[in-house]
């Protein structure tokens, strides 16, 4: 019988962890993120200068995103540990679970900044296509 505890807290765990990082992939919204820079890449005429103040924008940005997975990753290792640990929803897992959403708000609130620091290189009228684009991309239904 311990036996089948052990093997279903672990199975739990790697659950827990993969739900996890799944959510927090969801959160980054990499799709989104990548049509959003398609679009601005695409479909608005850049300037040089923006263009340049662009890419500085996007390696930028991609240092702090992989930082903040990094660290979304380690937390939904957290989580696996306190599940495998306490074997119930106890005070470890409790706060595993709220460490796991800090980390996916962080990565969230890092996106949403990224995003206004791209449409403050944006002239007036590039502004408002870029607006209704991330409207859209925030209220459509996701692809399956």
């Amino acid at each position: 019988m311990k036996k089948l505890h052990i093997a279903l807290a672990v199975l739990l765990a790697a659950l827990a962890g993969c739900l996890g990082a799944l959510a927090a992939d969801r959160w980054a919204n990499h799709d989104a993120d990548t049509g959003l820079h398609a679009f601005v890449h695409d479909e608005l005429t850049l300037t040089n200068e923006q263009k340049q103040r662009l890419e500085t924008l996007e390696a930028r940005f991609a240092v702090e995103r992989a930082r903040l997975e990094a660290s979304a990753r380690a937390a939904n290792a957290q989580l696996a540990q306190a599940m495998e640990a306490e074997h119930e929803y106890g005070p470890r897992v409790g706060a595993a679970i709220d460490k796991v959403h800090a980390r996916m708000g962080d990565l969230q609130k890092a996106t949403v900044r990224h995003v206004f620091d791209m449409r403050e290189i944006l002239d007036p009228d590039q502004q408002r296509r870029f607006d209704q684009q991330v409207s859209k991309a925030l209220t459509d239904s996701p692809r399956s």
